[in-house]
């Protein structure tokens, strides 16, 4: 079983590396804004791999436009992925958005301005 663990997890890791260089070098689509893979989650059986991306500087709908997009394009995808790994069966590739960086990001927003409430009321 553990081995079964530590074989996804190497999988897992090296589709992250190899979907960040296909992004950016081999998928030529204009529509696709700046796309960071954040995570790739492999199932036990390698038959599907659920890749989780954020895009920056757009909007709600450019988010959705994007992840739809990626979606599409997955047959294209996973053809260069599968040049460039080691693997019999090349996983099926699923995008979700990740919001965990703005989630974080309005954490961030929310800690600064009890700072500086926090700083404005010791200063009276």
């Amino acid at each position: 079983m553990a081995n079964e663990f530590g074989r996804n997890a190497r999988v897992s890791s090296q589709m992250q590396k190899e979907l960040s260089l296909i992004l950016q070098r081999d998928i030529d689509d204009s529509r696709l804004g700046f796309i960071t893979i954040n995570e790739v989650v492999v199932t036990k059986d390698l038959a599907v791999a659920k890749v989780y991306v954020t895009v920056l500087n757009v909007d709600e709908q450019g988010k959705r436009a994007n992840v739809k997009l990626l979606n599409e394009l997955s047959p294209v995808i996973r053809h260069q992925l599968a040049k460039r790994m080691r693997l019999r069966h090349i996983s099926e590739l699923r995008f979700h958005y990740d919001d965990s960086f703005d989630t974080g990001m309005r954490v961030a927003e929310l800690l600064s301005e009890v700072g500086m409430h926090g700083l404005d009321k010791s200063d009276t």
